[in-house]
This record gives C-alpha cells, sequence and structure tokens, in this order.
C-alpha cells in the first residue's frame, strides 16, 4: 500500500491537473493517435505521481514526467491487452517503433493543443457535443462540473461525449489543424463553440442564478488560449481579437447584474462604480486593435461589432450619456454582415432609447408579431416580449405590458428572471 499523501502535495498536484492536464491530454492525442486512450493514460500518470512524487519529490518538469509517464502506461496497456489481441500486439509495435522518447518541447506542445481544439470544434460533430468535449479535454473541466452548469444530468453530459469521440473515430476527423484555405470555415466553429459557453455563462438558460462565472472564465481562457497559440500567424483573423473584446467587455459588468441576495439589475439600474475596469481597459485596447486590422480589410466581423458595442455601455457614466446614435449605427453594421432577429430585437431597445418607446414598439412589433397575434420570428424568446412590455409600460398602456409581462413569464426558466418579471407584473396592478 503506497504512502498516504501530504495535503499539501495533494492540493499541489491538483493545481497541476487544472493548469497541465489540457496540455499533457493534447500531447498524449497526437503520440498515441486516440482520444479515450490518452485520457486514461493521463489519468494513470496523475495517479502516478500521487504515488511516487511522495517519496521523490515533484519533478522541475512536471509536464514532461506527466506526459512520459502516459506514453508508458498506455505501451503497458496495449501489451497486456495484445496478449489476448492480435491487432493490439501491432498497435504496440507500431506504437514502440514511432513514439519518439524524447521530451516534446513548448511549442510542440501548444501546437498539440491547437490541434486537439480544432477536433474539438469540429463541424461534423454536434454544437452540443462540440461544447461538451471543448469544455471536458482542453478546459479540463469534470463531467459533474459541466453537467452541473448545463443543468443537465451527468449522464446525459457523459452520452454527449461519448457520441461525439464515437464521431471523431468513425469518421475518422483527422486531428490537425486546418490548411490555411480551410482555417476561415473552421475557424468559425471554434469562435461559436467559445461564446456559446461565454453566453451560458453570462445569462444562463436556466436555474437560480443569472451568471455562472465557471463558465465565463472558461470561454475567456479558450480565447486567451487561441491569441497564445499564435492562431493569427496561420492567417490574420482580427476576430479572435474581437470574440475576446467582446467577452471581458461583458464579463466586466457581471459585478453589477445582480443584487446581493441574486435579484436581477438591470443595465439601467447598475452600480458602474461595481464594474470591473482593468476588464474594460483590456477590452477596449483590443477592440482597437481589432477594428484596426479589420478597417486595412474593408470588413467588420461580428464578434468585434459586438464588442464595439459593448464598449460603448462600458465607456458610458449612464444611460442618459451613453450614445445610442452610435449603438445603432453599429447593430445596422451587424445586420447587415449577420442578420437575424435577436439582432433586429437589440436594435430596436436601442431605436428605442434614442427616438422613444413609440419607435422601438413598432421596430419590436415587426420581430416579434403585431399586437393582433401574428406570431414573429421571436414568438417563443422571453426577452422579446420583456421588451415588448417596457415599451408598453412606459407608453402607459398597462393592460398590454401587463399581458407581454405574463407571456415573457411563461417563457422563462431562470428563477431571478421569474422574481424581476413578476414583481413588474405587481407593480402594473
Amino acid at each position: 500500500m503506497p504512502p498516504p499523501v501530504p495535503e499539501q502535495l495533494s492540493r499541489t498536484i491538483e493545481t497541476l491537473y487544472r493548469s497541465e492536464s489540457g496540455r499533457v491530454l493534447a500531447t498524449l492525442v497526437r503520440l498515441l493517435g486516440d482520444l479515450d486512450l490518452a485520457e486514461e493514460s493521463m489519468h494513470e500518470a496523475f495517479a502516478a505521481a500521487l504515488e511516487s512524487w511522495p517519496q521523490t519529490g515533484i519533478p522541475d518538469k512536471p509536464r514532461p514526467w506527466l506526459i512520459s509517464t502516459a506514453r508508458f502506461k498506455a505501451i503497458d496497456g496495449i501489451r497486456r491487452r495484445a496478449r489476448f489481441d492480435g491487432a493490439q500486439r501491432d498497435l504496440a509495435l507500431y506504437m514502440e517503433a514511432h513514439i519518439s522518447e524524447d521530451s516534446p518541447d513548448d511549442e510542440e506542445i501548444e501546437d498539440d493543443r491547437l490541434r486537439l481544439i480544432f477536433t474539438c470544434c469540429h463541424p461534423a460533430l454536434p454544437p452540443e457535443g462540440q461544447v461538451a468535449l471543448t469544455l471536458r479535454e482542453i478546459c479540463g473541466l469534470t463531467t459533474e462540473e459541466i453537467a452541473k452548469a448545463f443543468l443537465i444530468t451527468p449522464g446525459t453530459l457523459a452520452q454527449r461525449i461519448v457520441r461525439a469521440k464515437a464521431k471523431i473515430r468513425e469518421t475518422r476527423i483527422p486531428y490537425e489543424v486546418p490548411t490555411p484555405e480551410e482555417l476561415p470555415e473552421r475557424l468559425g466553429a471554434v469562435l461559436q463553440v467559445i461564446y456559446l459557453v461565454f453566453n451560458e455563462g453570462y445569462s444562463a438558460a436556466a436555474g437560480a442564478e443569472v451568471t455562472r462565472a465557471e463558465l465565463t472564465g472558461e470561454a475567456i481562457r479558450l480565447g486567451r488560449l487561441l491569441l497564445e497559440l499564435h492562431l493569427t500567424e496561420l492567417r490574420p483573423e482580427p476576430e479572435v481579437t474581437g470574440l475576446l473584446a467582446l467577452m471581458l467587455l461583458q464579463e466586466s459588468r457581471r459585478p453589477a447584474r445582480t443584487s446581493p441576495s441574486g435579484e436581477l439589475i438591470l443595465l439601467e439600474n447598475q452600480d458602474r462604480a461595481l464594474w470591473n475596469r482593468e476588464q474594460i481597459a483590456e477590452g477596449v485596447a483590443l477592440l482597437e486593435k481589432a477594428l484596426k486590422s479589420q478597417q486595412k480589410a474593408r470588413r467588420f466581423g461580428p464578434y468585434t461589432l459586438q464588442a464595439a458595442i459593448a464598449a460603448v455601455h462600458a465607456e458610458a457614466e449612464s444611460m442618459a450619456a451613453t450614445d445610442w446614435r452610435q449603438i445603432v449605427a453599429l447593430y445596422d453594421q451587424l445586420l447587415r454582415i449577420q442578420p437575424s432577429p435577436v439582432v433586429q430585437l437589440n436594435r430596436a431597445v436601442a431605436i428605442a432609447m434614442r427616438d422613444g418607446p413609440e419607435a422601438g414598439l413598432a421596430q419590436i412589433d415587426a420581430v416579434l408579431g403585431d399586437s393582433s397575434g401574428k406570431d414573429g420570428e421571436l414568438a417563443n424568446y422571453y426577452l422579446a416580449h420583456s421588451a415588448r412590455a417596457d415599451m408598453y409600460r412606459r407608453l402607459g398602456r398597462t393592460a398590454e405590458a401587463r399581458a407581454s409581462y405574463e407571456k415573457a413569464l411563461a417563457l422563462t426558466q431562470q428563477e431571478p428572471e421569474r422574481q424581476f418579471l413578476q414583481e413588474r407584473i405587481r407593480q402594473l396592478k
């Protein structure tokens, strides 16, 4: 029986797992050629560290030690299975012949992480599989942590991961960075996955909390990772910078979005002194860099334009001092390159702030459906009904405001949103 692991060493290894497991796994996938085998051998390597490091001490370079240990754990496992399976014997011989004993350098490991990101976000995988794999394999979150964040059972989440891995094997998705010709199309999927993770954390679809900081934090970490991996050297793509800017600017408002007891606080009522000024400064600097690059190309990407909108909010001293004309103009540009009913709704709210609630209501009716009952594209989107209700409330049309708030209430599953809408309905009586 191995000696007990000192508590401090155990915490150190746990911290190491959080910081290094993504790098270790990415390199093992390249060396072993199989995601399941790489994950299994990585966990065996960390278990081996718990056994041996109390006697030997933590290596000067833990990452190469873990990669080397995991690699040989995998070969030993294949050798054991090879006694009963000829195909496994051939695989063991191949791996022994082709896996170098040299430790990969830092640059090679970072290239491995980039390859793994593109594998997890391959368009052949369903979106929910891409998100689950990315959080599991790149961010190192446990199945239970991801399931809790998305309010699903660990079993359901595990099945998504299993199906995604099976799809990678069955369709032989290559573990590689796309060619320069493929990159624009493939990069879009990676950015979309990161933004999906961020949005679920920024405004949770259901549950007792408005935000989930662990998800917004992981999305920002992934955004930073793309920049650190020198992705732009493959083909300059300022949208990577634009997305990181957008997430930082949005995240900067999180401390002010709920009260100490968890109630939702709208933008107009937020204490702007609570906004994170360091994140705002970094976000604005990144935005300026993205805008400068895109201005040269005479095209602006959707993430950069959304970041520009967020920056106008972030730099305004109050709702009244916000440059709503500029925000509407930015939404106009966004609609031209990425038309969607949600963008139209957000533009309608900005128009209401610029021109008054009557003008905003007319725009909301265009996407939600007019007052005669004809449904629009956002008929089941609670924020659209809530926005319409607010226009009616500001116009003094109490009965119509109450009806729209009740529609919104019936559609939302987030508890703070429900409490907010119920309070608005009470105020109308």
